[in-house]
């Protein structure tokens, strides 16, 4: 095929002069065969040329002369073509088709011409090993498929046409995983992007194992159309690459030749628009026209075949047993059958056979819901009625209502509201083929005709119903569905747990790799909306022809979903009665209500009280609220309302925290994945104040509004106290928007505030973070999400430490720890720090102190000063400054030195008085002691009378007898001397002798 001509106008020109150079040398004149013709690009009138292209320029002369060509948007109908000598359109032959002003590619052994693949390096490293860039990341083709790559580099599938009129384009995809994105965008030829509506660009996920089609209308001129892949983020296991096929244009302006059949389909009669495939066990070669029978005796093949292939001998891999309804009996038949369509040989050496069927074994008993009513089968129970599956039908006693839902645990027939299929990655249906087999006390996958088919099991439910009690309250859950399995596996099999909201888009809900062994997974249901549930079973991933791993299983045990709107009743549960008297009628409760088991009333939940989902009727449906934390006013949930006060000792801190925020944000980052891709962690934390949390994936959902995602409206987005996102930038990538993804849950449940390290089984890690010297504690609120995961069994819990800093603003700054640069170190339990001013408690009496002036012109002054370092906020402000009045000081001290310097005189004086007698009593003791250390002889009677010459009067000594002063009396009592009391005579005489009496 040849499409519109790429020549200029001045084609013509180069053309003379080729034949003159041609002319020049004597070559031969050009045969039909050696040269074809093409026209020259329309002019500013529609007008063209058309012209003769040697196919080996210079190999021949005399090429036929242009002449004028057909109207430029002239095209031929479907199934013909242009004839370019005639320029006439001409049906085409058998074993080929036309689209007539389209072209279609539906072959893909090798990449079809004008397609390329363009990977986008993150990084560029020319030492870097290839496996860890982008360097390998293409398209690669599958025969009847495109498959794109598998990793998270963006790779562009690109394709350039050039319309002359309007037209479109459309293909057929499969994408199945929402780790990857996909997107599909024109441009022109100056690589400007089209105007083109979000839901034409983005594309929607698609069931496991179908094709979805997606048509986008084409302006005239040059359309380049780009099919763009990228990983959003690499699970630990592979992500599922997008598959394309059967890409059409309409709106070229002709074509030049048709296209010939395909391997494996033809076309009977001339001017075919399509080929047909080939039916079962024939085959067809390229440009067929008819399809060729296989041997079927020793050959077999399947539907589009292109060769027959030798049937091998049958093996137990070629079978499976089934088990028959339920006979009058109650017993069931075992049968045995040949895997559809059966390709194996029964007759030949090593051959297995098959089992004999119609041994009889005892009929499981029906489910939950329903009842035998003495026929073969099981019937649901009546509305208003009740069964386990073992007992017939009962009404429900008066105070209770049946509980709706399924039950499904006894696989003898497929449940009425299930359905079983089985898809071909590259075709649509297996060929007879069911995806799962019931197995009396399981279900599991059946055979398939490829080991990469997909087969599924689909569960439709159309809403959901609250029982009567609960129906006014605004709760979370809805209802859940529940379901027991396990994989037994040799290949890299994959199982898929999916749903479908609304119809609009099939989301992965969870998966598992290889052989799991039996477990129990459960999820809820956020919002009252119809939904289909859907298990997939994959066994490879990797192309294949052939059941190599039929024996890897997957079974399902029971499969649970509460609240159905169109469910049986399996149990009666109690609700509340009207007050009427003699009234049985169940009413529903208000908001925060529960019934009381022995009055059948509603009772509203204590203050600072939640009511718990589900639980048995009574006070204890209500649980308490935790430490400084109180419930709304419906009592569905507890919160902060940012206030919180703490006792130490004699001092009470009060916190007011409404300043920090009702939303915390905090972005980790930036990551990278071996192959450069940047990433980024982006924490959101609803700490206080009831506002919620809102975290969204716009991977799959870029057409919704911003508007719609903080308002958390999208199917994928997440209301939580505490949620996480992975933000992956747009430069680099080459998208327009960052990509928000795998959002998850990490707090849906306040346990309390409170200074404590420990609360409920949670525990902060006060080594984590730098220590503080201040006096003020840390405040911790803590959470728990209740939702398990695989490596969380008991779900997640966070803590957020508040710590009071009055170096940060008031909105603070939040943290994760450094050795947890992720915000955890086990992946189960997260911790942040939010340091803020915001987070010091009130100002109180004790945070300032009092400053006197001085007292000056009778006058002075009182200040207030905050206690430095200030650690509160807000509270009682500063008292302003007071003046008071005083005396004044100079009068006093005055009168103080004057005092003072009186004082200092007489102990002066005192002191040189005493000093001074005192040297002469120790003269005059001194001088008793030399008189008592005479000799001891006796003195000589002194004579009485007066000598002559001597005066009677200086004779006569004089004594003067003294009274012992107070002082002496202390010294003596000091010296520790004669205790008794002495008095002391002194006599004044000339003589050296003194008698002392005492």
């Amino acid at each position: 095929m040849r499409s519109s001509a790429w020549f200029v106008t001045n084609y013509a020109l180069i053309l003379c002069t080729l034949r003159l150079i041609d002319g020049a040398k004597g070559h031969r004149l050009c045969s039909e065969t050696e040269y074809y013709y093409e026209y020259t690009e329309c002019d500013s009138t529609g007008s063209r040329w058309r012209v003769a292209i040697p196919q080996n320029p210079g190999a021949c002369t005399g090429l036929p002369e242009p002449v004028r060509g057909t109207e430029c948007t002239f095209s031929c109908e479907a199934g013909e073509f242009l004839e370019m000598s005639a320029q006439e359109c001409t049906p085409c032959a058998a074993g080929s088709y036309s689209l007539g002003s389209g072209i279609r590619f539906d072959q893909w052994d090798s990449m079809p011409a004008g397609f390329s693949s363009l990977a986008t390096s993150l990084e560029y490293n020319p030492h870097r090993d290839d496996r860890l860039t982008c360097n390998s990341s293409t398209w690669v083709p599958q025969g009847n498929y495109l498959e794109s790559n598998r990793d998270e580099c963006t790779v562009s599938l690109i394709y350039a046409v050039h319309l002359k009129k309007q037209g479109s384009v459309s293909f057929e995809y499969q994408y199945l995983d929402n780790n990857l994105l996909f997107e599909f965008f024109i441009q022109n030829d100056q690589c400007q992007e089209m105007d083109q509506a979000a839901d034409t660009k983005w594309l929607k996920l698609t069931n496991h194992g179908e094709w979805a089609t997606h048509t986008v209308n084409l302006k005239s001129g040059t359309n380049i159309l780009y099919w763009r892949t990228g990983g959003v983020l690499m699970r630990a296991k592979g992500v599922k690459p997008v598959l394309l096929k059967n890409v059409q244009i309409e709106g070229v302006a002709y074509t030049s030749e048709c296209f010939p059949c395909k391997l494996g389909t033809f076309s009977r009669v001339p001017g075919s628009t399509a080929c047909d495939s080939c039916a079962r066990d024939t085959y067809a070669g390229h440009g067929a026209s008819s399809c060729t029978p296989c041997n079927t005796t020793t050959q077999y093949a399947a539907e589009g075949s292109a060769v027959c292939q030798d049937r091998p001998a049958c093996s137990r891999k070629d079978y499976f047993q089934i088990h028959t309804a339920c006979d009058q009996d109650g017993k069931t038949h075992v049968i045995y059958k040949w895997i559809e369509p059966q390709i194996c040989l029964e007759g030949v050496a090593g051959a297995e056979l098959l089992p004999p069927s119609g041994e009889r074994e005892p009929c499981p008993p029906c489910n939950p819901g329903f009842y035998n009513n003495d026929t073969a089968t099981c019937s649901p129970c009546p509305p208003g009625t009740y069964s386990d599956g073992m007992k017939p039908c009962d009404r429900c006693p008066a105070g209770t209502e049946p509980t709706l839902g399924y039950e499904y645990k006894w696989w003898n027939i497929l449940p009425a509201n299930m359905k079983t299929s089985c898809f071909n990655v590259g075709n649509s249906k297996c060929d007879g083929m069911n995806g799962w087999e019931v197995a009396g006390d399981h279900i599991q996958s059946g055979a398939g005709s490829t080991d990469n088919d997909y087969l599924i099991l689909n569960i439709h439910v159309p809403g959901f119903k609250l029982p009567t009690s609960m129906s006014s309250h605004s709760g979370t859950e809805f209802g859940r569905i529940t379901f027991e399995f396990e994989t037994v596996c040799i290949a890299d099999c994959e199982f898929y747990f999916m749903m479908d909201v609304n119809r609009k888009s099939t989301t992965v809900v969870d998966s598992w790799e290889r052989t799991k062994t039996r477990q129990t997974y459960t999820h809820i249901m956020t919002q009252n909306a119809s939904v289909s549930y859907t298990w997939a079973f994959q066994r490879t991933n990797q192309p294949s022809d052939v059941r190599r791993y039929v024996n890897d299983v997957v079974r399902i045990y029971s499969i649970s979903v509460s609240n159905a709107v169109d469910g049986v009743a399996s149990s009666c549960r109690a609700c509340a009665l009207s007050t009427q008297p003699s009234s049985s009628t169940c009413v529903p409760c208000p908001p925060g209500h529960y019934i009381d088991a022995r009055t059948s009333q509603c009772i509203e939940c204590p203050p600072n009280t939640h009511l718990v989902p589900h639980a048995t009727p009574g006070l204890d449906a209500c649980r308490p609220c935790g430490p400084a934390s109180k419930s709304d006013k419906d009592h569905s949930l507890c919160y902060s309302d940012c206030h919180f006060t703490h006792t130490e000792g004699n001092a009470t801190l009060t916190y007011d925290f409404s300043p920090l925020g009702s939303v915390g944000s905090l972005m980790i980052g930036p990551s990278f994945t071996s192959k450069g891709t940047k990433y980024f962690h982006h924490f959101k934390i609803g700490l206080c104040g009831g506002k919620m949390a809102v975290c969204t994936d716009n991977v799959t959902e870029l057409a919704i509004a911003d508007s719609q995602r903080e308002k958390g409206e999208g199917i994928n987005a997440i209301k939580t106290f505490i949620c996480q996102s992975t933000i992956i930038p747009a430069t680099g990538r080459g998208f327009h928007t960052a990509l928000s993804s795998q959002s998850i849950n990490l707090a849906d449940t306040l346990l309390g505030v409170t200074v404590d390290s420990t609360l409920d089984g949670v525990r902060v890690s006060p080594e984590l973070y730098p220590q503080t010297t201040k006096k003020v504690p840390d405040v911790n609120f803590y959470y728990r999400s209740l939702e398990p995961t695989s490596s969380c069994e008991s779900g997640r819990s966070t803590v957020v430490t508040l710590r009071c800093n009055a170096e940060r603003s008031t909105k603070g700054e939040l943290t994760v720890p450094s050795q947890c640069p992720a915000g955890t170190c086990d992946g189960c339990t997260f911790h942040f720090l939010w340091e803020s001013s915001g987070a010091c408690p009130t100002c109180t009496e004790r945070d300032y102190h009092q400053i006197e002036g001085a007292c000056k012109g009778g006058h002075q002054d009182l200040l207030y000063v905050w206690t430095d370092p200030k650690l509160c906020m807000g509270g009682l402000t500063l008292p302003e400054k007071k003046t008071l009045p005083c005396e004044g000081m100079e009068f006093w001290v005055r009168l103080g030195t004057g005092m003072g310097a009186f004082t200092a005189v007489l102990l002066v004086s005192l002191t040189c008085y005493f000093w001074k007698k005192n040297k002469r009593l120790e003269y005059k003791y001194s001088r008793l002691v030399i008189s008592a250390n005479k000799e001891c002889e006796m003195p000589g009677a002194d004579s009485c009378a007066v000598m002559e010459g001597e005066n009677e009067g200086d004779m006569e000594d004089e004594i003067v007898y003294t009274k012992p002063s107070l002082l002496g009396k202390l010294k003596a009592i000091a010296s520790k001397g004669n205790r008794e009391n002495y008095e002391h005579v002194q006599l004044n005489s000339s003589h050296s002798k003194a008698l002392v009496w005492s």
